[in-house]
This record gives C-alpha cells, structure tokens and sequence, in this order.
C-alpha cells in the first residue's frame, strides 16, 4: 500500500511512482491493542500537502456541529482555553470557540495558513507536533480528533499528555478516533491504511487511558458506530492498578483470530462484483478520495477498470489517486461521464450522495463497498 494515502498528487505520473509498503497487524492479548508492528514514523511528512478534511460533506458536518454542541453544553466550555491536538486545519475548534465564546489553539504539523488571514481570531495555530514544551498552555479543555491512531507508541504519548496537564486537575480530555470493531465486524477493511499505525476498540482505549493517569468518564460509539470516543480527567496519582476486563478481552481475540479470512473474503468478494461490471460494459466510479477509496482502489488495483475519484472537497479537484493514479473529479463531472454505477466508499453519506445524483439529473446504481 501507499505509504501516505492522504497526501494528493498533481500529476498521475507523480501518484503512481510512490513509496509503499506492506502492512502487517498485530494484537496484544494483554491489553487487546491492534497495532502495526512494522510502523516506521520516519516515513510519515504530515506536511501541508496532507488533505483529510470531511467538512465539505453536509452529512459529516451536521454530525460534527450536533457534536461540538453537545460537548459545549455537558462540559460548561462558555469563555474557556480548548487546545485541539491534531487540529488539521482548525474547523473543528473553530466550532467549539464560535459556540462557547471560547479561546482555541490548534498543534498540528500539517496546518497550512490560509492566503488571507482573518484579522480576529479566537483560534491560534501552532505548525508543530504536541509535546512537553506545550505544557505551560494551560487549557480547560483538550480535544484531539483522529490523531491517536497515527502515533505509534500511544501509552507514551497519553502518559507525556498526563505529565503536562499535572498542575491542570481539573482539564476534560476529548478523544475520537476510527472504531477498530467496526473494521472487524462491519469489514470495513478500506480503513486499514499505514498511517494508521493503532488501532482501538473500547476495551483497548479505556485501559489505555486509566493506564496512563486518567480517570475515564465515558467511551462510546458514533457516527454509525465508525467512530469511538473517549472522555476523561487526570486521575490521582495513587488511583492504582487500571481494570481489566476479561470477558470483553476474550470477544476481541475471538473477532481478531477470525479477521484475516473475513478480510480475504471481502476482497475476492469485491474483485467478483467488479469482473461481473466489466464482462456486461458497466462504466463505475467511486465516490469518496478519501483513505478509505484510495485503499479500495490500491488494493483491488483498479486503474484500468476505474478512470475517476468523485469528491466534494474542492481541495482534491484535478488532483490524483496516490498509488493507482485515477483523476478526482467533482459531482458534476458526472453529468457528462454519466457512469452506470457509483461505488460508495462509505455507506453514511448514501443518502447524500443519492440526492446530488439526482440533482444532477442521473440515476446510476449506487454499490456501497
């Protein structure tokens, strides 16, 4: 696979000529981590050419807005400090200062400054990764949202969290990340990418923050059950060895050992459905640039079968595919291309999806993957 999915290309000849590697998954029956034992982080150039951004999908944004909200409201976050761990380009604290009247900083390496800068901001932007030399930024509130996977030593880096928030007794932490049961009981196999170097289910992430000082407030699903998050406050330092629960960790072992051939099943399942496409003409697109149809494309290696990547992040316009080097276009390339069938890379924006097809005046069969 590509060594980096979500760094875009302006050339195909530039997308197909990439590092990659093979990724290898391994599971940790003490603490029921899944985790890249392979992972090398001098590979990783989260630069500003890194394009994740989901704000652009009015589903994702709705769901980002009801969570910003609720989080707002439960936590009393009204003219509070919110650093954002991972902020990427800041859409998210930016919601979280409009909403509470709250001040924001924002650490993350790939931040790119825009042309204009606005002359107020409540939200700053360091360019940095987190780390110590952060601690005298006090916050009431800490929030890191799909970064926790792309570390790869997470004990350390929870632990070095709880170091810098010890005079800060009374900080919130707000954690998201990919739900890693989802991939194993929903085979959502497309989310296993390298930069993903962790992966975490509720078990998992619960021990790993009562092991590094936290006191764990709540671990739920979201988003369909695609996402899991984690809220927690720094735990007395005598507060003891963290609970393990058993049960759950002998169901995770079970889900685990089954994986490989659930996944091996998945993909001749999805070859067979696209032969049959190709042996009766149908002309197919996916819809989604994200990680989830660069890993589909990369791992099916679609080029010849698949020429275009529908987005609706006017970011990834005219841009390619890392790895199989299909052009991304907009929805309304669609109008002229008229595809027979648009493979849906995640299920949650069908709906979304069906109505600009339709708005677009086309009626292609919409093939969840």
């Amino acid at each position: 696979m590509p060594v980096i999915c979500n760094v875009l290309w302006p050339t195909r000849e530039r997308a197909l000529h990439v590092p990659r590697v093979d990724i290898r998954l391994a599971f940790c029956r003490q603490c029921g981590h899944i985790f890249n034992p392979d992972f090398d982080p001098t590979m990783m150039d989260y630069t500003e050419a890194y394009e994740n951004s989901l704000h652009f999908s009015p589903r994702f944004q709705r769901y980002a807005d009801q969570l910003a909200a609720d989080l707002v409201a439960r936590h009393q976050l009204y003219n509070k400090t919110i650093i954002d761990i991972g902020g990427g380009k800041g859409d998210f604290l930016t919601l979280l200062c409009q909403l509470g009247n709250n001040r924001g900083i924002s650490i993350d390496p790939s931040y790119a400054p825009p042309a204009a800068q606005p002359t107020q901001s409540a939200v700053s932007f360091i360019q940095d990764y987190y780390s110590e030399k952060y601690a005298h930024l006090a916050a009431d509130f800490v929030c890191s949202r799909h970064t926790l996977e792309h570390i790869q030593h997470p004990a350390e880096f929870v632990t070095m969290l709880r170091r810098t928030l010890d005079a800060q007794q009374q900080s919130v932490l707000f954690f998201e990340m990919p739900n890693a049961l989802f991939t194993l009981h929903d085979l959502a196999i497309w989310d296993i990418i390298y930069e993903h170097c962790s992966y975490f289910t509720n078990h998992s992430l619960a021990y790993l923050f009562r092991a590094s000082g936290f006191q764990v407030l709540d671990v739920h699903e979201t988003f369909a059950g695609q996402f899991l998050c984690i809220e927690a406050i720094p735990a007395p330092r005598d507060a003891g060895e963290p609970w393990q629960d058993e049960l759950a960790l002998a169901q995770l072992a079970e889900d685990v050992a089954a994986f490989a051939t659930n996944y091996q099943t998945k993909v001749q399942h999805e070859r067979a459905l696209l032969t049959d496409m190709r042996q009766v003409d149908k002309k197919a697109v996916i819809w989604g640039a994200g990680s989830k149809g660069i890993t589909f494309l990369n791992t099916l290696q679609l080029q010849d079968q698949i020429e275009y990547a529908v987005d609706i992040n006017p970011r990834k316009h005219g841009m390619y595919i890392t790895g199989t080097g299909q052009q991304i276009v907009p929805p309304e390339f669609l109008r002229t291309y008229r595809p027979d069938v648009v493979i849906v890379m995640n299920p949650v924006y069908t709906d979304e999806i069906y109505t600009i097809v339709r708005e677009l005046g086309l009626s292609p069969e919409l093939l969840p993957a």
